[in-house]
């Protein structure tokens, strides 16, 4: 360790010396990776057509994103398989199509699409994890990274200017607009804090610095796992980029040195319930990432709900030989005699099947991947609890689904969403409703609901289901409070489990109504999920919906390097939100990092050169 200090201070006093050795590292990468087949570009050509006509037809929706396993549906001659169908998956596996691969997706539900899934009840269609995305328009990296997968029949609708309302205090709340835009997102804070605007400005200049730090942070990321170490062992890293820096400090942290006004705080920091990290904990990168891919170019929907994700990125895979096929639980992944993956084990009832491939892709995050599907032997080899050791489980969550009688123009609903919260010290908030039992864990007020009414921000909602409305409500939860019915079957887990849910689900809904009180009376449909719900329908260890924490520890340089697409075990990847960050474009650029690795080729250079083509034409 003193050595490698002693090189970092000659590098700091010789900038000389610094460009030399990063010229012969680069050509050691250059030399060293030629020794593996570079694979074919994926973004070679845009690949757009005209988008077709919204496919309503459930059957035929069905026959692409449920399409049932067994074993003559396998291709043959497989190039990898991918566990797990989140868009971490298929975005590898049809950046792989694109490169000319064939590859094999296999998801334990019984729909494609993980958190892009939706699901049908009593005549109303809920959207399960999908909420909003930004910059889905123009030619943004990511409007041109979901058009190529889908050949541009993905189709997105734009959210109202104020796409989010934070909502302060339980009775009679404190409202303020988050308007997209720099200069209308600064004016309708102003509007609240008059007397707030150095603060304001030192925000949205840290916004600026972290995103532009970015650019180094995703090159890091892209670069093979042993040169980035070394970038980061001899601190050369921070002349990459200044993300660490920043990432040094967390939200709450950052907010205080910029103002004591305790309203302006909460509302500044309100979204980090879309990573699940409070803001004491969570480093000021990860969430200025989040507000930045809104606040420029605003919040987007998919037209069609969700489930349009999965439906058109996976024809992108089937074109070039491929297969995403449901009801696979994979156990196991299958490890050769020279320690390599090399397939992965398939549970059936009629017996388990084992499918083998040179290369094995896990979209089923860190913990499931390192723990339960790799033999205990072959983790212990690797030292993988290492890895683990430096993160840990996200916390979970709960999300109530409510079909509402009548139109969004009838029940006065936007093309918003609502962030409510208690009060205004979040942390304090949250840490409360954290340390409750599960025996009091409806008998107060929730201190943070995120509350959305999906069917308000879909143009097609109402062609689809005329006369409804839906409504979703989410918060974190402690998965303890729901543990003890983990082991039970999935719609019998008994009465007093059932009580349970119930008691927060009233609580929950109890407060939505205070704020739309036009909603009450016109509930159909009243169902809620709850940690141990996300346990069986997206395998999430804990009950977690955004992966590991995103807290200051898996921010840090030395972590990053250790959640790397490439793992110790030989031929064996990992890929989304568990190797960037979460969220629907977090998890997409985890599966380009991964796309990088497996195709030994920088793919998400070739996507910004794509991009650079595609804006001149326009």
């Amino acid at each position: 360790m003193a050595f490698i200090t002693n090189v970092a201070a000659s590098f700091m006093s010789n900038p000389g010396l610094l460009v030399l050795v990063v010229a012969l590292i680069a050509i050691v990468f250059m030399v060293t990776s030629n020794r593996k087949p570079r694979g074919k570009n994926p973004f070679a050509a845009d690949c757009r057509r005209p988008p077709s006509p919204l496919v309503t037809d459930q059957a035929a929706r069905d026959r692409v994103i449920k399409n049932g396993f067994v074993i003559k549906k396998v291709p043959e001659t497989l190039d990898a398989v991918v566990v797990g169908s989140g868009i971490g998956g298929l975005g590898v596996a049809a950046m792989m199509a694109k490169a000319g691969k064939r590859v094999l997706v296999l998801e334990q539900h019984d729909q494609a699409g993980g958190c892009c899934h939706t699901f049908i009840e009593k005549g109303f269609e809920f959207d399960v994890g999908v909420h909003y995305i930004g910059e889905m328009c123009g030619s943004t990296i990511n409007k041109v990274l979901f058009d190529q997968l889908t050949e541009g029949q993905l189709q997105w609708e734009k959210l109202d200017d104020a796409m989010d309302v934070v909502a302060l205090g339980a009775e009679n709340p404190r409202k303020f607009p988050i308007v997209q835009g720099n200069e209308a997102f600064k004016k309708a804070l102003l509007e609240k804090f008059p007397e707030e605007e150095k603060a304001i400005d030192g925000f949205l200049l840290l916004l600026k610095k972290v995103r532009k730090s970015m650019l180094g942070y995703v090159g890091l990321r892209s670069l093979p796992q042993w040169l980035a170490r070394l970038l980061v062992k001899t601190g050369l890293v921070n002349y990459m980029t200044n993300y660490f820096k920043y990432a040094s400090k967390s939200v709450k942290q950052t907010l205080d040195e910029l103002t004591d006004n305790q309203d302006l705080k909460a509302v500044l920091s309100y979204s980090f319930g879309d990573y699940g990290t409070p803001p004491k904990d969570a480093p000021f990168t990860m969430h200025a990432t989040l507000i930045s891919h809104y606040y420029y170019n605003g919040g987007y929907y998919p037209i069609g709900g969700a489930s349009e994700i999965a439906f058109h990125m996976i024809p992108v895979i089937e074109k070039a030989g491929g297969a995403v096929l449901v009801r696979a639980p994979v156990t196991q992944i299958l490890i050769d005699s020279s320690g390599a993956a090399c397939g992965v084990r398939v549970h059936k009832s009629s017996g388990d099947i084992d499918i083998h491939a040179p290369i094995v892709i896990s979209d089923a995050g860190l913990y499931n991947t390192y723990q339960t599907l790799l033999p205990k032997e072959v983790a212990v080899k690797h030292g993988l609890d290492c890895v683990l050791s430096k993160v840990r489980h996200g916390v979970g969550a709960v999300s109530l689904f409510v079909g509402l009688r009548g139109t969004k123009e009838e029940l006065g609903l936007k093309a918003q969403n609502c962030w409510a919260f208690t009060h205004n010290d979040l942390d304090a908030g949250f840490e409360e409703y954290a340390n409750r039992s599960a025996e009091d864990a409806g008998k107060a007020d929730v201190p943070l609901l995120f509350i959305s009414f999906p069917s308000s921000k879909d143009p097609s909602h109402e062609q689809r289901y005329p006369g409804k409305s839906t409504c979703t409500v989410i918060t974190l939860c402690p998965y303890e409070w729901f543990e003890k019915w983990e082991d039970e079957r999935v719609m019998k887990r008994g009465q007093e489990y059932k009580d349970l849910k119930m008691s927060v689900a009233a609580r929950i809904w109890d407060q939505t109504c205070r704020l739309y009180p036009q909603i009450k009376d016109r509930v159909e449909y009243f169902e809620m999920g709850t940690p141990i719900t996300n346990k069986y329908y997206i395998a999430a260890p804990r009950g977690e919906i955004y992966g590991i924490d995103h807290n200051m520890a898996r921010f840090s340089a030395d972590t990053v390097t250790q959640l790397h697409p490439e793992t110790p075990v030989p031929n064996l990847y990992l890929t989304g939100q568990d190797i960037f960050c979460c969220g629907l474009a977090g998890a997409l650029f985890g599966s380009i990092l991964s796309a990088n690795s497996v195709l030994n080729r920088n793919v998400m250079f070739d996507l910004m050169n794509l991009r650079k083509k595609i804006a001149k034409t326009k």
